[in-house]
């Protein structure tokens, strides 16, 4: 076998890494936006191919990790091809906990639907498309191996943590103003926790982008603008202690 025909198989097994990596990025991205709109139209039906569609995400990580396998035990890649190996394995598991999180927000969807409509639901899209920014955004920096894109990414999710604590907070208040719209709220709060937790996996895949092009890591100390663990919400009339 000429060395030739050796390098041509290495490269196609590598693009063969970064083509699943594109394809879970857009399930990723699609359930998200299902899971939401079945959220916004309250359609169980919708939110139920969400969860099933979570299989799906976690047949394509086995393969990247068995391709992933395969490459370090027979072409034992060193320097930038072994970052793109590394790189490839973390970013497959954080598309596949995004798609976790989209199951979940579907989930509760359901769950959401079984009692009356509350106010507050309308600050979860918002939440959402900005969410679904950030995974696109990170994954077309992947695509482009642009990192100064990831970094932009990875800034910017402190945006999205600002809005799940004002979030927090409209939802906290709306509980204790009336007792009956603690179930629904409760739900939202936990799909609201969900995209933020999605927001936190774009970044982790922001800052493994920046380490495979620049071979050192993002030293910085993530911005974090999530403050719900330190709020304390009186009920209105009353002053916070």
């Amino acid at each position: 076998m000429s060395s030739e025909h050796i390098v041509r198989g290495y490269d196609e097994e590598l693009r063969r890494l970064s083509n699943t990596i594109a394809e879970m990025g857009g399930l990723a991205e699609s359930q998200l936006a299902t899971a939401i709109e079945a959220v916004v139209k309250r359609d169980s039906a919708l939110a139920a191919t969400v969860v099933e569609g979570d299989a799906k995400v976690d047949r394509l990580e086995r393969d990247l990790d068995n391709l992933a396998l395969r490459l370090l035990a027979l072409r034992q890649p060193v320097a930038r091809d072994l970052r793109e190996i590394f790189a490839a394995l973390r970013i497959a598991s954080d598309l596949e906990r995004i798609c976790d999180y989209a199951a979940n927000v579907a989930k509760r969807a359901i769950a959401l639907n079984q009692v009356p409509p509350v106010r507050p639901v309308h600050g979860l899209p918002h939440m959402a498309s900005l969410a679904q920014l950030l995974v696109k955004d990170v994954l077309d920096a992947y695509s482009a191996r642009d990192a100064e894109k990831a970094y932009s990414v990875w800034k910017r999710d402190e945006e999205l943590d600002e809005m799940y604590s004002s979030l927090f907070r409209e939802l906290l208040t709306y509980m204790m103003e009336d007792p009956r719209n603690i179930t629904a709220s409760t739900h939202l709060l936990f799909m609201a926790k969900n995209i933020e937790r999605i927001g936190d996996h774009a970044t982790n895949i922001a800052e493994d982008l920046y380490y495979l092009v620049h071979g050192v890591p993002l030293t910085e100390v993530r911005p974090k603008g999530d403050s719900s663990s330190l709020e304390i919400v009186a009920p209105e009339g009353e002053s916070k202690s």
